[in-house]
C-alpha cells in the first residue's frame, strides 16, 4: 500500500494545532504496519534545522493563470524513516507565522494552498513513485479530490478527507475561484453561501471522508457549522476514526523535557515536577492546592467563555492555576490580567512552547478541557498518560475519551460535565478538587488508571489501512 499525505502542518517542522501531531503520529504508525507513506509539507521558514534537507527536483505549480516555481526538498520525519518532502516557494512559505499574523490568515492564502495542493500532486512523477491513496487534510487541501476527479495527478489513485476541525472551511469570494483553475464545472461543488468553500468542495469530491473521533462524525451530521446537510449526502462514506497520541514523544517515563520522569508504578516524579514549575512561575509551594493546568489555543471553540465566567469561583476552590496558549487578544488580556489578581496561585504563559507544554502536563494535577466542540483533542490523552486528571465537556473526541468517575464501582478516567453552562464546568471540577483533597488513595487509584491506558496510535493506524485496504481495491 502507497499513500501520499499532504499537510499544511506537521511536527516538528510547524505545529499551529493539533493536525501538525497527528500528521506526524499517523504516518509513523502506517509505516511501522508496513505502508509505504510519504508526507508532503510546504517549506516553511521554520523547517531550516530541523531535519537535513536535499533538494531534489525543480517543476512549475500552476496558480490561477500563470505557474509558480517549486523548489521540491526531501527530509525525513523524527524517528521514523519516513520521507518528508517540502514545497518550496519563498514569497508564499518564507514568512513569519504559517497561516498568518494577528489572529487571521494572510491575503493570499488561497493562492498558497493551491500551491501546495498541485504542488503535491506533481510530487509522485517528480519522484517516479505512484500512490494508491493520497490522504488529505482539512480545507488547506481539500481541493486535492477535485483535482484527482479533473484528471491531475496521479492516475487511479483514491483519496481520502480528514476533516480535523470543521469549524475551517477556507472560506474565500466567490470571485477568486479562477486562482483554482479548476473547470467551471468542477467548481459548482465548491459554492456555499456566495463563497467559495474548499472544505465543502473537498466534502463532495474525496472518494472517503473520516473525522478523528466516532462522537464528532455523528455531531456534525446535526451540526455541522453550515455544512450539515452536505454531509449527511456523504454519510456512507464517513467514518469517525479516533485520533491517537505519539507514545514515544508523549512518554512521562522517558521525556527529555521533564524535571522529572515518572511512570504508573512508580509516580513519585510528578510532585518534584509540580515543585519545580511552582517555583519557575511563583507559584506558591501549597501541598493542598491542586494545580490546574489549560493547554490550548485561546478560541472561543475551548470553552474560554465558561472559565472567565466561573473564575473567581474556581479559585474559591483553594486552586493553582496555570494557563499556556495564545489566541484571541480577549482571552489572552483576562488571563494575564487574572495572574496578576491572584499571584502566587494563577500563572498565564501567553505563548506556545513545547516544552512548558510537556512540563505542565506532568506538574498539574487536574486538565481542564471545558469545549463547546471538540472533534478529538489530544490533551486529555496526554494528561492521562501524564497522570493529570481531565475535567471535560462530553463532546466529540472528549466524550470518546474521558469516563465519567464513579466511586462507588471504581470506575472512570475523569470529571465530565454535559450543559454548556459554568455552573456545570465548576461543579465537575469541585467533584475533581474534593477527591484529591478529601480521598488521596482513591485520587492515586484513578490517576493510575489513567495512566495505565492505551491511547497509542496503534489500533487508529490499523483501522485507516483497512479503510485506503477497501477503497484501493
Amino acid at each position: 500500500m502507497r499513500v501520499l499525505f499532504v499537510s499544511a502542518e506537521v511536527s516538528p517542522f510547524a505545529k499551529v494545532g493539533g493536525l501538525a501531531d497527528v500528521a506526524a503520529a499517523l504516518p509513523r504508525a502506517l509505516s511501522e504496519l508496513g505502508v509505504d507513506v510519504r508526507v508532503v509539507m510546504p517549506k516553511y521558514r521554520g523547517v531550516d534545522g530541523k531535519t537535513d534537507l536535499n533538494e531534489i527536483a525543480r517543476f512549475r505549480v500552476p496558480v490561477g493563470a500563470g505557474e509558480k516555481e517549486c523548489t521540491l526538498h526531501e527530509g525525513t520525519l523524527p524517528q521514523s524513516g519516513v520521507p518528508v518532502y517540502f514545497l518550496g516557494n519563498d514569497p508564499y512559505f518564507d514568512r513569519a507565522q504559517v497561516y498568518g499574523e494577528g489572529g487571521g490568515d494572510y491575503p493570499d492564502a488561497l493562492e498558497r494552498f493551491t500551491f501546495l495542493s498541485r504542488g503535491a500532486l506533481a510530487l509522485p512523477e517528480a519522484l517516479g513513485w505512484q500512490p494508491d491513496i493520497v490522504h488529505v487534510n482539512d480545507w488547506h487541501t481539500a481541493l486535492v479530490p477535485a483535482y484527482l476527479r479533473a484528471g491531475e495527478g496521479p492516475k487511479g489513485a483514491k483519496s481520502v478527507l480528514t476533516i480535523h476541525n470543521l469549524a475551517y472551511q477556507g472560506e474565500f469570494p466567490w470571485d477568486a475561484r479562477a486562482t483554482t483553475g479548476l473547470a467551471d464545472e468542477a467548481l459548482t461543488s465548491f459554492a456555499h453561501a456566495g463563497k467559495l468553500n474548499l472544505l465543502k468542495g473537498g466534502i463532495l469530491s474525496a472518494d472517503r471522508l473520516t473525522t478523528v473521533s466516532p462522537s464528532y462524525a455523528r455531531e456534525i451530521l446535526q451540526d455541522g457549522e453550515g455544512l450539515e446537510e452536505v454531509l449527511r449526502t456523504r454519510v456512507d462514506s464517513l467514518t469517525g476514526i479516533l485520533n491517537g497520541i505519539d507514545d514515544s514523544a508523549w512518554n512521562p517515563e522517558t521525556d527529555p523535557l521533564l524535571w522529572a520522569n515518572y511512570s504508573a508504578a512508580d509516580p513519585s516524579g510528578k510532585e518534584e515536577n509540580k515543585e519545580r514549575l511552582r517555583a519557575e512561575l511563583g507559584l506558591a509551594q501549597e501541598p493542598a492546592a491542586p494545580l490546574v493546568g489549560m493547554i490550548s489555543r485561546l478560541a472561543a471553540q475551548k470553552g474560554f467563555d465558561l472559565v472567565m465566567a466561573a473564575f473567581d469561583r474556581m479559585m474559591a476552590l483553594g486552586i493553582q492555576f496555570v494557563l499556556l496558549g495564545t489566541g484571541a487578544p480577549e482571552y489572552e488580556e483576562f488571563f494575564r490580567a487574572a495572574a496578576s489578581r491572584y499571584p502566587g496561585r494563577a500563572a498565564a504563559l501567553i505563548t506556545f512552547s513545547e516544552e512548558w507544554a510537556h512540563r505542565i502536563e506532568a506538574a498539574a494535577d487536574i486538565f481542564l478541557m471545558p469545549s463547546r466542540f471538540e472533534p478529538c483533542g489530544l490533551n486529555q490523552m496526554y494528561s492521562l498518560r501524564y497522570g493529570t486528571v481531565p475535567v471535560v465537556r462530553a463532546t466529540g473526541g472528549l466524550k470518546d475519551t474521558v469516563r465519567d468517575y464513579n466511586a462507588d464501582r471504581a470506575m472512570g478516567n475523569g470529571f465530565v460535565f454535559t450543559d454548556y453552562a459554568p455552573d456545570a464546568m465548576l461543579s465537575a471540577l469541585r467533584r475533581a478538587v474534593v477527591l484529591y483533597r478529601d480521598d488521596p488513595e482513591g485520587w492515586a487509584a484513578l490517576r493510575k488508571r489513567g495512566m495505565e491506558e492505551d491511547h497509542s496510535w496503534s489500533a487508529s493506524a490499523r483501522n485507516y489501512l483497512e479503510l485506503y485496504t477497501e477503497l484501493a481495491r
